[in-house]
């Protein structure tokens, strides 16, 4: 919906222990935004994302919050009406006007619109009262408290994420003046034929007294010409287009398999004198998005007792098989208020250049703001997306089934207009012992029914993952402290790998910003560093994992060094997980890290990204695993020993729709002086979105002086933009008369 506010709002807010008593001081408040924001801010309090600060918050959680504005009556035509329009109030609240209430509302992404004519005066007071953080219980303090509502579970404390809960008002909100017969929706529906070559729409709208009235439409291409247009008289504020064929429309593709191409569709809405008196364009794209059976996956299981086989988990975009290579996005700003256009932008740039094609909207964070789902449209980045539930046991209770409905409903009507939007999913690990639901589960039920209902063409999951995928591994040494990444992703069979992590600690810089000077080296528990989850955030000592790292390389000297041994573990990790997921191929389909962003400075996170777009190391390792074609390379293992059989698996992996012709790879090792070539392979012609496994190459490794580690090259003659590179560990044998060699960075 297009936001044209009359008039901007000025707003305070204050707070009191409980409804019946009005805050007894107010304070200016950022709309959008969030209460503690305003309240710390008026307060004076010190930055939040250093050390513990925080904790100062929490107290801010148990209040009720009172939102006031004045402002005067607009001057209006006969035919106007005015509108209190707000995109997005968290989480439950009541609004009066002139003391009069007039609407109360729970859940945070219904749109709020309220026609207030009939309630004005020449001077008007315009309150929202905003309820304390809904807690289902009151111990633990953690994700269960949220398992009731449709609010995002993270905000009540993850291992990634501080215990900080928003309240307010968190996108755009204000007065519209409109026609007292305007439109509220448009929807351009579809379905494409099976040779993709006709596009059958019908359009779909909702108004307020439209009916009896006329209406024209129009489709435009990129070039601004006209290709379709509909006039019609409307029947009821509910209404249907009659069907229109739409013949040759270019499609809407993933932006490394195609043109994501955007059309502009026009709708007006004229008064019986034929005048327009509303109007809502926006951009529309045609694709055939399902999921179907990955290969083999049928033949499974292939013996006696038989189960049934895994769930398709394989994309098929207007009609061919993709290979999807992605994150997991989560709430790019702990408090959700504060995000921009700009902020998404920067962020889904950095992801093309990832070449990623699809995030995974995790379902313990927000559904994003509309910018968010524009820009996706506009870069050709598939969204999975995730219905808010996460890890909790969801009741089956009427009272939280009529609210998801609720807001299932509003937010199924807005996203399916995105071509982006490829896969609705009902939330993150609900079929796992932590949340214990089941597929006959009445909240699942209900989200399936909403989504075959409001948007049929776009395939749903109940959750992730399913029989089939996986999540995990999150390190790179397992906790038995032996078996590494390499080991565990190659003995992997699945068909997507929808969560996996390797955890780096954040550049330098950001870690003096977050701890204390006294505290920052070396790192040590009960420190701002275990606020910032380096210690206690998972199992054990992670995210920082000091005794893996240790194990690698020793007692770093100082700061500088930690953080490069931490971040070479991530590259490393995340590079043989991506490759290998690849390798894989056909019968997985998927690789989509845990994870992409994160809304706060972390010390140390499985994320690509440190707060708030800074590219860690693993940033340009990630990105040259997930090349559209690409020489990869195999390891059993991380670090390797001086007189050691050295071994690693050769292969081209082709996600493209193209042939990849013959190409004549150099397989060299590369110490810290020299370089050596061990074997030379001229690979087979690679068929459209198809790997070729070479041969394996060995190699037994001799003394190299001064270095604790290697480089391995696959050189692509004449194709440099394939050639890749690798960093392993080496260990010289000792030598009596030098003793043990333990070199670090």
């Amino acid at each position: 919906m297009d936001c044209k506010f009359a008039q901007a709002l000025e707003w305070q807010v204050g707070y009191s222990p409980d409804k019946s008593k009005a805050p007894s001081k107010f304070v200016p408040a950022q709309v959008p935004g969030a209460v503690q924001l305003d309240i710390a801010k008026a307060e004076k309090y010190p930055p939040y994302e250093y050390a513990d600060n925080y904790k100062m918050f929490l107290w801010m959680e148990d209040r009720f919050y009172t939102y006031l504005s004045s402002f005067k009556k607009p001057v209006l035509e006969e035919f106007e009406r005015v509108f209190f329009f707000s995109k997005g109030i968290d989480y439950e609240f009541e609004i009066y006007l002139n003391d009069k209430f007039i609407h109360q509302q729970e859940g945070m992404f219904t749109y709020v619109d309220i026609d207030i004519t009939d309630f004005l005066k020449e001077e008007n007071v315009l309150k929202i009262i905003v309820h304390p953080v809904p807690k289902m219980v009151k111990e633990p303090t953690d994700r269960s408290q949220a398992a009731h509502v449709v609010k995002p579970a993270v905000s009540y404390g993850w291992d990634w994420h501080p215990r900080l809960v928003p309240l307010g008002i968190w996108d755009e909100t204000g007065l519209m003046v409109r026609n007292r017969s305007h439109l509220t929706d448009i929807y351009v529906s579809y379905e494409l034929n099976n040779s993709l070559d006709k596009a059958f729409i019908q359009l779909q709208g909702e108004g307020r007294n439209v009916k009896g009235l006329t209406y024209s439409w129009t489709l435009k291409d990129q070039s601004g010409s006209t290709v379709l247009t509909q006039k019609g008289e409307i029947a009821a504020d509910l209404f249907t287009g009659n069907p229109i064929v739409f013949d040759n429309p270019a499609l809407w593709f993933p932006h490394d398999h195609g043109m994501p191409y955007l059309y502009t569709s026009h709708f007006e809405l004229h008064d019986r004198s034929g005048n327009v008196i509303d109007a809502k364009s926006q951009k529309t794209g045609f694709k055939r998005v399902r999921l179907v059976m990955n290969e083999g996956a049928w033949k499974e299981p292939s013996t006696f007792p038989k189960t049934r086989s895994v769930p398709p988990a394989q994309f098929e975009i207007n009609g061919k098989r993709i290979f999807v290579k992605g994150s997991n996005w989560v709430n790019p700003e702990i408090f959700f208020g504060t995000i921009t256009r700009e902020r998404y932008e920067e962020l889904i740039d950095l992801a093309i250049g990832l070449n990623f094609n699809i995030f995974r909207v995790w379902g313990g964070s927000i559904i994003n703001k509309e910018s968010f789902h524009e820009l996706c449209d506009e870069r050709g980045i598939l969204v999975w997306e995730d219905f808010p539930l996460a890890c909790n046991n969801y009741p089956d209770d009427p009272h939280y089934l009529k609210i998801l409905r609720q807001e299932a409903t509003s937010i199924i009507k807005r996203l399916r207009q995105h071509p982006s939007t490829a896969l609705w999913c009902g939330g993150n690990e609900l079929f796992n012992d932590w949340s214990r639901m089941t597929d006959q589960s009445l909240p699942l039920r209900l989200l399936n029914s909403l989504c075959l209902e409001l948007n049929p063409t776009i395939p749903f999951n109940a959750t992730a993952p399913i029989m089939g995928m996986g999540h995990g591994h999150y390190l790179f040494v397992d906790f038995d402290g032996k078996t590494e990444v390499y080991k565990t992703i190659n003995n992997a069979r699945f068909t997507a790998y929808t969560e996996f992590g390797m955890p780096g600690m954040s550049p330098v810089e950001v870690l003096k910003k977050i701890i204390p000077a006294k505290d920052l080296f070396p790192p040590r528990d009960h420190t701002a560093w275990r606020d910032h989850h380096a210690y206690g955030a998972w199992v054990g000592d992670t995210w920082l994992s000091l005794n893996d790292i240790e194990s690698y390389f020793g007692k770093a000297p100082n700061l500088e060094t930690l953080v490069q041994q931490s971040q070479l573990l991530q590259s490393q990790g995340y590079k043989a997980i991506y490759e290998e997921a690849r390798r894989q191929k056909p019968y997985c389909a998927m690789a989509i890290n845990w994870c992409y962003n994160e809304p706060w400075a972390a010390a140390v996170n499985n994320s690509i990204l440190a707060y708030p777009n800074i590219k860690k190391p693993a940033y340009d390792t990630i990105s040259a695993s997930c090349r559209p074609v690409l020489a990869s390379a195999r390891f059993s293992k991380f670090q390797w020993n001086e007189g050691e059989d050295f071994f690693a698996d050769i292969y081209v992996l082709n996600d493209t729709f193209k042939e990849v012709p013959s190409l004549k790879i150099s397989v060299k090792l590369k110490p810290a002086k020299g370089e050596e070539v061990i074997m030379k392979w001229e690979s087979p012609v690679a068929e459209p979105n198809t790997n070729v496994a070479g041969p394996t190459v060995r190699f037994r490794l001799p003394y190299w002086e001064a270095t604790d580690r290697f480089e391995v090259i696959l050189d692509v003659e004449g194709h440099s933009e394939y050639s890749s590179s690798y960093i392993l560990l080496y260990k010289p044998a000792f030598r009596a008369n030098e003793g043990t060699r333990v070199l670090n960075m």
